[in-house]
């Protein structure tokens, strides 16, 4: 029809057409051997499916592959690749885009030349994967005018700059211009491919000048999503198909200006079919508009229901056979609603939920399906009907109830009443989740924050939710928790200084000096994210918010019995844990240390402790000193090594030489001149010596040990 227009460039482009013809010579060259492509060959769902079933599979990695073809893809790969399949001996059928090709060579020039290369494009594009691979993945990849203010180049270097065939010239150019203004030296290669550029200007002339904008395309395709970008910005109502399926023609009029266009992975069949049902659709609603005089035939056919795709209509089921429904529409022909069009609930079979005899509401998918049938869908009604309580939520800000089905980039897909609904990462949480697949499989409850019903645009959120769950369970806690008391939390995150213990709704910090009677060196050695732990409260700050935790129970604070375990004058084996400029300290347990002083170490002058100790080496001390209040235990390395049979002092200290009574009372405890003796008890300088070291009377009697 007149009111239908058709880009030119619309679909497969030079290269992407060259590449699947390949494949196919391929499929009927090799009856035998093994054939792979190495990924997908395109962004098209259709075409991949169908090389698959012709024996084309479609492999990630060369893992347990050895012999057989490998189809490159059109997207080009790296240098790495070319390189694996020689050394395996694998023939190559190469469908990388020419255009795509001259970029290859174009970087292993520069890089080989010694110019950093600088790739314009989107990071996780197989096709700037592809580039990289030709510099050892040594590129500079930007993705938009951003990252091209943030980036820092070495300013002595002249960088060869490569853009990806797909990518906007407006935004390249912008980007250009920023480094340029930067003071970067470039040396620019032109590399858009000048099929993407007339397809894209085309759809941009098109847009302008229709009512509508249908764009056909695979939704992982970057070439079909600018195209979608591109005609968004120049006409409101823009739609974005794979397939004839996804178009719902009661969004059309007869009225309307319609302009159609493709991706480059899109194949003729699916353009030429979404034509075709378009033209007959609005047609008909010419011809019903316009009261034109019926034939006989025509008169005949209206005792039958008429049917266009997007039409909802009710039926009577037949039968239900391997789980497809057959359905009684009044047409002339009987529906069908295959498993996947039941319902979006893979848990619902469709022989337990439905029987002949039901009257069921379908949405008509296609009229005919190729086999004579109409393709019926149950699941768009949960579609429709899901839709209509979304809007309903969305205008009362009410809460709705999702499971989550998917990952993507950005966030999180979940189904509410059969509908998708897009959950942004900053929406998931009040805070910053780096791994969303916990999310998966998971029920969640969240607010629709934005929605365009006639772009099928949905967007729910759930940070002000968990907000609000937060700050009330924030009041209860505080009301509850008290320094002293006992709480189970889970560990939430972990930092070089500390944990964060979540308590239900707050969470509270175990520094690292708290993990652990002993020392550690990280919480990683004590505990990991994700943990329940039992911890005991120090202080709460409800003003601030803050609750300080602690991993050690005071009860058994092994200095407790440190004053029994560590007698004075007893011998003990330790650890050296930490030297200082004035001695060691040495861990006896986990939690209690003590200080070998310099001048305790060895029997002579000791310039620096690590001259005689090292660190983790396990030695005998004797204890000096227990200081319980202040926490310090005095050592002597000396003292313990010393043999039990020298007595250095005796020579120096006469008052004990001229007491005989030492050799001739066998025990000092049973000799009570030890206690008589004036010369004993009139030598106060003994203990008040300031170099206690040089005259231990211990030492000088042996037999009192």
């Amino acid at each position: 029809m007149s009111n239908i227009k058709v880009a030119e460039s619309a679909g497969f482009c030079f290269g992407v057409k060259r590449a699947i013809e390949m494949a196919y010579e391929q499929i009927e060259k090799n009856t035998d051997d093994a054939l792979y492509s190495y990924g997908p060959l395109i962004h098209n769902k259709e075409v991949t499916g169908d090389l698959e079933k012709k024996g084309l599979h479609i492999i990630d990695d060369l893992s347990g592959v050895d012999k057989g073809t490998v189809v490159i893809r059109s997207h080009g790969v790296g240098k790495a690749l070319y390189d694996a399949l020689e050394e395996k001996g694998m023939a190559i059928a190469d469908g990388t885009c020419p255009f795509v090709k001259k970029i290859h060579n174009i970087v292993k020039e520069e890089w080989e030349g010694g110019n950093p290369i600088v790739i314009v494009g989107d990071k996780a594009h197989p096709e700037v994967i592809g580039i990289n691979g030709w510099c050892g993945h040594s590129g500079v990849i930007l993705e938009n005018p951003q990252e091209a203010e943030n980036a820092v180049l070495l300013p002595e270097k002249e960088y060869a700059v490569v853009v990806q065939t797909t990518f906007r010239q407006s935004k390249f150019d912008e980007m250009i211009r920023i480094l340029q203004e930067k003071g970067y030296r470039l040396k620019v290669f032109q590399t858009i491919c000048s099929a993407t550029e007339k397809r894209q200007s085309e759809a941009v002339e098109l847009a302008r000048n229709v009512d509508k904008m249908i764009v056909i395309g695979d939704k992982k395709s970057s070439n079909t999503q600018k195209l979608v970008e591109i005609c968004k910005k120049n006409c409101d109502n823009t739609f974005h198909i794979e397939t004839i399926c996804d178009l719902v023609l009661n969004l059309f009029s007869n009225n309307d200006r319609i302009g159609i266009t493709a991706g480059a992975s899109t194949p003729p069949a699916i353009i030429k079919e979404v034509v075709v049902t378009m033209s007959e659709a609005l047609e008909n609603a010419v011809q019903n508009a316009a009261g034109e005089e019926a034939t006989f035939e025509q008169m005949l056919e209206e005792t039958l229901v008429t049917l266009h795709t997007g039409d909802v209509v009710k039926g009577t089921v037949i039968q239900v056979v391997n789980e497809e429904v057959s359905v009684n529409l009044g047409f002339k022909s009987d529906g069908v609603i295959p498993r996947g069009e039941f319902s979006r609930d893979v848990a619902v079979i469709p022989s337990e939920t439905v029987k002949p005899g039901d009257e069921i509401e379908v949405f008509v998918v296609r009229v005919n399906d190729g086999d004579g049938n109409v393709l019926l869908s149950r699941k768009r009604i949960e579609e429709q009907k899901g839709m209509e309580d979304i809007e309903v939520a969305f205008n009362e800000k009410a809460v709705v109830t999702g499971t989550v089905t998917e990952v993507v980039k950005g966030g999180l897909i979940a189904i509410v009443k059969g509908v998708r609904v897009f959950i942004p990462s900053s929406q998931v949480s009040n805070r910053f989740i780096e791994d969303l697949s916990v999310f998966k499989g998971q029920e969640l409850d969240f607010n629709i924050i934005e929605m365009d019903r006639v772009k099928r645009r949905i967007i729910g959120g759930r940070k002000a939710l968990v907000e609000q769950e937060i700050a009330a369970k924030r009041a209860a806690l505080f009301e509850t928790i008290s320094a002293g008391s006992k709480a189970t939390g889970t560990v939430s995150r972990l930092t070089d200084f500390g944990a964060f213990v979540d308590l239900g709704g707050v969470d509270g910090l175990i520094h690292i000096s708290e993990m652990s009677w002993g020392r550690i060196s990280s919480p990683k050695e004590v505990l990991k994210e994700g943990q329940e732990v039992e911890v005991f409260v120090l202080d709460v700050d409800k003003e601030k918010g803050k609750i300080s935790l602690s991993l050690k129970d005071v009860t058994q604070n092994p200095w407790n019995t440190a004053a029994e375990k560590y007698a004075v004058g007893s011998i003990v084996e330790g650890k050296v844990v930490r030297m200082v400029p004035f001695g060691a300290f040495v861990e006896l347990e986990p939690g209690v240390d003590g200080l070998v002083h310099i001048s305790q170490i060895a029997n002579k002058h000791v310039v620096k402790p690590e001259d005689e100790l090292t660190v983790g080496e396990i030695i005998n001390v004797k204890v000096l000193d227990v200081n319980l209040e202040q926490k310090k235990i005095s050592l002597s390395k000396r003292q313990a090594d010393a043999p039990a049979e020298e007595a250095p002092v005796a020579e120096e200290a006469p008052a004990v030489e001229e007491a005989p009574v030492a050799e001739e009372v066998p025990a000092v405890e049973e000799a009570p001149v030890a206690e008589e003796a004036p010369a004993v008890e009139e030598a106060p300088v003994i203990e008040e010596a300031p170099a206690v070291e040089e005259a231990p009377v211990t030492e000088e009697a042996p037999t009192e040990e």
